[in-house]
């Protein structure tokens, strides 16, 4: 598997990541870099031919009901509440000039 990763690879990943780390822990992020690229090739090993993608590990389905109108367009009715309306809308003090 031998992922090695130089300097200037981990001296470029700390200026994209706009980290300042010592020499110890760079020695240690190099390490742990180096142990997630040996397990992504670990990964890329697996014959996957034949395996659906998922979009989620447990089984997913729509746990909501269809929307549906019982009320209706009762404007009117609700317009009753408005202390003033204007084209069959509340009307409503200016707030912004």
């Amino acid at each position: 598997m031998a992922n090695i990763i130089s300097d200037e690879t981990m001296e470029y990943v700390g200026i994209l990541a706009k980290l300042e780390l010592s020499p110890e822990e760079r020695e240690a992020a190099r390490k742990d870099m180096e142990k997630m690229l040996d397990y992504i090739d670990k990964l890329n090993e697996l014959d996957t031919d034949g395996v659906e993608p998922m979009t989620h590990v447990f089984p997913f389905h729509n746990v909501f009901r269809e929307d549906i109108v019982t009320n209706g367009d009762d404007r009117d009715h609700i317009l009753k509440n408005a202390p003033e309306q204007k084209d069959g809308a509340f009307k409503v003090p200016k707030t912004v000039d």
